[in-house]
């Protein structure tokens, strides 16, 4: 058995490492804090040296969004990066994936705002994500990592989910996780793919003019009514499918208990502590955490929630998953929100606080 790496790294160290075994063929990308190291370590990774990887600075985030739908369009593994701000600047872009059925990957690295508010971490784009922050009615597939290693493994799990469903797929972390360093296992060395193998995954990849064989054309416009309205069925279609087949999530502690915290990525690691800190107190608390934010877990929510006596959701924002998780219970029980605003990254003890005078003192 071959031994494992083990190094120490900040997540978006992670994610730069990650991209080049999982045998990603281009980065096109802007810096942005709090994600520039991403960038920064791919330029010192040197993969075009290594693997044959591609990378780029673009001149804007508008321009690397455009430069993965062009790479992907032509079946390459390709993806970009950047923190709230510059997500917002790539929506035409994104919709153009979407709408295309290309299979590019993005990161967020999430930061306070509106605006370009602060270089803190935030988790305020949750809504952005989840329903589709561009034109027209789609989805995006988003997996919220809460460690240094989820940025690593689902960096290959991002790319296999945006090509099983010709989708595009987004990372969705915070500049907790980008800037927090933690022991990391690097996935081994994938080789890139031969343009033979591209071919036979990809069938539909714009690949040029070849011998013996018709272009290809990626492209989100149809003239006709009735075409799109066909399209557009066909891709509801497929997003039932996703949420029939990809849902991920993971719970700790809420067999016996009498409470249920929700909260993903960093707010979710803060939580984890809530828990046992309620716990010590006599407080009997679980944890539910989504790990795919689309699509989004509401029948599993809803069964873990029953016979509970409340619900309550902890986000670095005003509140935005609790409408979600309202949603999946229907108004079975009590569902609270806890939130912290700025770029303030909440204490475990104001959740267990909050669980207290929402729900247990009402």
């Amino acid at each position: 058995m071959d031994k494992q790496e083990v190094k120490l790294m900040k997540g978006n160290e992670a994610i730069a490492h990650a991209a080049v075994r999982c045998g990603c063929d281009a980065y096109f990308g802007y810096p942005i804090t709090p994600q520039s190291e991403i960038i920064e370590t791919l330029a010192a990774l040197k993969p075009w040296e290594t693997t044959g990887m591609v990378v780029l600075q673009a001149e804007s985030e508008v321009a690397s969004i455009n430069m993965v739908y062009g790479g992907a369009g032509a079946g390459k593994r390709v993806f970009t990066t950047s923190s709230s701000p510059g997500i917002a600047l790539m929506q035409e872009g994104i919709s153009y994936l979407a709408g295309a059925e290309v299979p590019g990957v993005f990161v967020n690295v999430m930061r306070g705002g509106p605006g370009l508010g602060t270089i803190q971490p935030s988790q305020g784009d949750y809504f952005q994500a989840t329903r589709g922050g561009g034109n027209g009615d789609y989805q995006v597939i988003v997996l919220a990592p809460s460690s240094v290693q989820e940025m690593a493994d689902f960096m290959d799990l991002a790319f296999t989910l945006a090509f099983r469903y010709r989708n595009p797929a987004m990372l969705l972390a915070d500049g907790i996780i980008g800037q927090m360093m933690e022991k990391v296992i690097l996935p081994p060395q994938k080789p890139r793919r031969t343009e033979e193998e591209i071919l036979k995954e990809c069938p539909w990849a714009s690949t040029g003019r070849q011998k013996g064989r018709e272009p290809n054309i990626i492209t989100s416009l149809e003239l006709s009514s009735e075409v799109m309205e066909k399209r557009n069925l066909h891709l509801q279609e497929k997003y039932r499918e996703i949420e029939t087949k990809e849902v991920r999530y993971e719970t700790h502690l809420c067999e016996d208990a009498d409470y249920v915290i929700v909260a993903f990525g960093s707010a979710a690691r803060i939580a984890e502590k809530a828990v046992e800190t309620a716990r010590e107190q006599g407080i009997k608390v679980g944890l539910f955490r989504p790990i795919t934010l689309w699509p989004f877990p509401t029948k599993q929510i809803a069964e873990v929630a029953q016979g509970k006596k409340g619900v309550l959701v902890a986000e670095v924002n005003a509140g935005q998953m609790v409408q979600d998780v309202r949603l999946a219970l229907n108004g079975s029980l009590p569902v609270e929100h806890f939130g912290r605003l700025g770029g303030i990254v909440p204490d475990p003890t104001e959740i267990v606080d909050a669980l207290q005078s929402k729900l247990i003192k009402r």
